[in-house]
């Protein structure tokens, strides 16, 4: 029976190991500083997530800079360095091929910081404590 690949079908136990690999290895070269490049020089990057294909062809990754500051031109510095990143990845993490990397702002920060502040609004909190 052929196996079919949902898009939205959870990830599998392969694919999410190799997704947390491939991050500790891109936290790793951002923190030794082996990106030769002012635009990464004093400047600390939040790698929160890498989600894999499910082929483990494609790694998207996703970024941010320590308190946003720069959001707007990080992705595209890590598209310059994609193809070094991708040769460091290959010799750190042992797999069949090294896959492409995908760099994505992490807007998840933002989202949560939303969630926060509609949850202490006073129209919330009202209802929450049951005065209508």
């Amino acid at each position: 029976m052929p196996r079919h690949f949902d898009r939205k079908a959870e990830p599998s136990q392969r694919a999410l190991r190799v997704g947390e690999l491939i991050r500790h290895a891109l936290a790793d070269i951002l923190q030794r500083g082996q990106i030769h490049d002012p635009a990464f020089a004093d400047r600390v990057i939040t790698v929160a997530e890498v989600r894999m294909s499910p082929d483990l062809k494609v790694a998207t990754v996703f970024v941010m800079p320590l308190g946003g500051k720069g959001a707007d031109t990080v992705v595209a510095d890590f598209d310059r360095h994609a193809r070094f990143l991708r040769g460091e990845i290959a010799r750190r993490v042992k797999l069949r091929h090294a896959p492409e990397l995908r760099f994505r702002l992490d807007t998840s920060f933002g989202e949560g910081d939303r969630i926060d502040k509609l949850l202490r609004s006073p129209e919330v909190k009202r209802d929450l404590d049951g005065d209508a």
